[in-house]
């Protein structure tokens, strides 16, 4: 309870489901918002449209949100009554919802899919949609979420609240919890026996996530995310410039994306071999973007030291 308290004090929320992960906090998101349109507008309103190349998990259900058939392919049918559309197009969007549409799910800031922030339009024009059609705005929040953009929730960057949030990873500090928040009038509508988790909502995993929020959700932490964010950025822009690896850095807070020059693009994975050669781990984000999420509360010495592992394996990258 005291997990869940710090939760709605931070939020929008007034109601909390505790889970164990990322996937299962967004299964939990689907699943409400199903039934919240089932149970106000009937059997027919259950579709739900998702962003192409989005990733909110591997469980059947979210792999097919996900819309990348690289995770979604080769398990027989797919689940009916889910729409892909571009990422940040809101003319597509506003193509694709109906009043058959029970959902629209987005991540503020798409991970998996090249770290490409939302803009600002974008996510207040679904959320006019959404109204407008008695939808559902559903925030994956499981990358950006705990104070990785600079503020507790990436939704606060815009000022655009959702229905439904789920988060998970930084949550737990590295242990395993997750948390989908909503509001009491949507949660109402998971009876008992709707849904459920053996697991979720265990004290251990709440009193390390409640001793996350505690640090995380504080000036110091997240000015510093901020402050960090423009230090990463500048460097990198820097060290792609001098070897034309990239041409554009991204992001919200310290989780950027490297996008890759016409050279290198499909190229990703030599970079990050490279780098790890250097004894640095960075992240793919596809076969051309070059992502960093470090610590939160990383030392300035450890980035300098980080970037300029970074820069000796770009040289050698350019120089073969």
């Amino acid at each position: 309870m005291r997990l869940a308290h710090k939760l709605i004090d931070a939020t929008f929320a007034e109601r909390v489901f505790l889970c164990n992960s990322g996937a299962e906090a967004n299964e939990a998101a689907f699943k409400l918002a199903r039934r919240v349109a089932h149970d106000r507008f009937g059997p027919e309103k259950y579709e739900i449209i998702a962003a192409l190349n989005s990733f909110h998990g591997r469980t059947l259900f979210t792999v097919n949100v996900g819309g990348q058939s690289k995770y979604s392919d080769g398990f027989g049918p797919k689940i009916v009554g889910i729409t892909h559309v571009p990422f940040n197009d809101l003319a597509a969007l506003k193509a694709a919802i109906s009043d058959k549409t029970c959902a629209v799910v987005l991540e503020p800031v798409q991970g998996e899919g090249g770290v490409m922030p939302a803009e600002l339009a974008y996510l207040q024009g679904a959320r006019e949609l959404c109204n407008e059609h008695n939808a559902l705005l559903v925030f994956d929040e499981v990358q950006t979420g705990m104070g990785r953009s600079g503020e507790l929730f990436a939704y606060m960057h815009y000022g655009v609240t959702p229905d439904i949030l789920t988060s998970a990873k930084s949550l737990g500090g590295g242990f395993p919890i997750a948390a989908m928040l909503t509001t009491e009038a949507l949660a109402k509508h998971l009876v008992v026996g709707t849904h459920g988790t053996t697991y979720g909502g265990n004290p251990l995993a709440c009193a390390v996530a409640g001793a996350v929020m505690d640090v995380v959700n504080t000036p110091e932490v997240l000015n510093g995310v901020k402050a960090r964010h423009d230090k990463f950025k500048t460097r990198l822009e820097q060290i792609g410039a001098k070897y034309g690896l990239f041409t554009q850095v991204r992001g919200l807070g310290l989780l950027l994306g490297c996008v890759l020059s016409d050279a290198w693009k499909g190229k990703a994975k030599d970079i990050f071999n490279a780098a790890e050669s250097e004894g640095l781990m960075i992240l793919q984000a596809g076969p051309d973007v070059i992502r960093f999420a470090p610590s939160l509360v990383v030392e300035d010495a450890d980035i300098e030291q980080g970037l300029e592992r970074f820069e000796r394996a770009a040289a050698k990258l350019t120089q073969a």
